[in-house]
């Protein structure tokens, strides 16, 4: 379970991540599945507020932050799908 927030870390964030978290192993884990785990990935965070916020949580989240680049290095243009590859795979969703 990846959550990506546009802002700063918040300790709400982890508390609704782990409600995603538990959601998950209810209803869609399987016995042969191994433990969700949650990604939750901010603009900036202080380590201070993600350790009290995740201190006492008994599922698997981490808290990254992420830096925005004005272009994709070229190693990686040919690991992730265009706009248009996404909206066509995307696209028979409204037939169901």
């Amino acid at each position: 379970m990846i959550e990506l927030k546009v802002e700063k870390f918040k300790p709400e964030y982890a508390g609704k991540l782990n409600f995603y978290v538990s959601a998950v192993d209810s209803q869609v884990r399987t016995d042969t599945d191994g433990p969700t785990i949650g990604i939750l990935i901010c603009k900036s965070k202080s380590d201070i507020k993600v350790e009290y916020s995740l201190r006492d949580l008994t599922k698997p989240i981490g808290v990254s932050e992420y830096q925005i680049t004005e272009n994709l290095p070229e190693q990686f243009r040919s690991s992730i799908p265009s706009i248009e590859q996404i909206e066509a795979e995307l696209g028979g969703w409204d037939d169901e």
